[in-house]
């Protein structure tokens, strides 16, 4: 090897680092971003329907569109 610093894939030691800083603050941001994502969708519908299923939201969204 002509570089003993010279990782496998052809990067550097110090950019390897770097690639891998990136790639770590790029995955948190996604996975807050999904998180948040995944609670507005539960607080739109519950992923686990009441008693009566999705039929008792359906009803009172009905309701409250011929009130106004």
């Amino acid at each position: 090897m002509a570089d003993e610093n010279q990782m496998l894939p052809g990067l550097t030691d110090a950019q390897a680092k770097e690639f891998h800083g990136l790639f770590v603050t790029s995955f948190l941001i996604f996975t807050a971003i999904a998180v948040v994502a995944h609670i507005l969708a539960w607080m739109w519908r519950p992923w686990f329907p009441g008693v009566n299923g999705y039929s008792a939201l359906d009803a009172v969204n009905t309701v409250v569109s011929m009130i106004s």
